[in-house]
């Protein structure tokens, strides 16, 4: 990775020439992951189960797609009430509604790029920034390019170069394309942790991770309804713990992948549990 010292290891997208076989399945195996993994398991089965789900899931897509974006706006500074959001119609007034507006059309895109992410990841990084710009800047929809800085105030770690950036991404593009056997969180934060530490372009980096981490949940079978929006659970967990988890993803090491596999894991489980209070409160004709 960038910058924590010289014991880290590097992280997953630099080994896949490296003869390791599979390098997200052996993060699947590192210690308390595979508990995270059930207990993720457990919460999306919870919200597939609850009797609203079978009449009313179209519903419950909808307001996790509403609570994933704000939960996203909140971790990008633009720390919204839901009933605000939910709201408001305009969203190209001040630095704060352009963001909110940024998450909104990024959990409006992810749905529609699945198909196209299991075969060019690339690309569909490319089309989630387009989006999360909307034309409001020159270097939309591609890389950095040497010299470009990058405004992402929540993530403060020293930037990686261009060309770093764009060795990793192939990489991780290859170890999305060639297929794991690793569990799809795993998957899902690697992507995720990923994106935020190579900060790839000169905007919206975080709504991108977050936005990519919902298509591997989604295209993975995983949550295929979008009912167990991530984003909600990050932004509940706060930025601190979740920069601190961060760090563990960049430093390499198997104890900091695990933390943040885990910290990811927990994420999923409060959007599991905010969806099942929406449940809950449908039943009770309540919401």
């Amino acid at each position: 990775m960038s910058t924590t010292g010289a014991t880290a290891e590097p992280p997953p997208s630099s080994r896949t020439s490296a003869g390791k076989g599979d390098p997200l399945a052996v993060l699947g195996s590192l210690p308390g992951v595979a508990e995270s993994v059930e207990s993720v398991r457990k919460a999306v089965d919870r919200v597939y189960g609850h009797r609203i789900m079978r009449r009313r899931s179209n519903a419950i897509t909808s307001e996790a797609a509403l609570r994933g974006a704000r939960g996203s706006a909140a971790l990008s500074g633009a720390d919204w009430a839901l009933e605000e959001v939910r709201r408001r119609t305009d969203f190209s007034g001040d630095d704060e509604a352009r963001v909110v507006g940024a998450a909104l059309r990024l959990t409006a895109e992810a749905g529609q790029l699945l198909s196209i992410w299991r075969q060019s990841p690339l690309r569909v990084l490319a089309r989630l920034h387009l989006v999360a710009a909307a034309g409001a800047e020159d270097a939309v929809g591609r890389p950095r390019q040497e010299g470009e800085g990058v405004d992402e105030s929540l993530v403060e770690l020293p930037l990686p170069g261009a060309a770093e950036v764009s060795g990793r991404l192939e990489g991780l593009a290859e170890l999305i394309l060639a297929g794991t056997s690793a569990p799809a969180l795993v998957v899902a934060a690697v992507v995720h942790g990923e994106l935020l530490a190579l900060r790839p372009f000169v905007s919206h980096n975080g709504l991108v991770a977050r936005a990519a981490e919902r298509i591997v949940l989604v295209g993975s079978g995983l949550d295929p309804k979008a009912v167990c929006p991530a984003e909600v659970g990050h932004a509940e967990l706060g930025r601190a713990a979740y920069l601190a988890a961060l760090d563990g993803y960049v430093s390499g090491t198997p104890e900091g992948m695990a933390a943040w596999i885990g910290h990811c894991a927990k994420a999923v489980e409060l959007g599991a549990r905010e969806s099942t209070a929406v449940c809950e409160a449908l039943q009770r004709g309540a919401a």
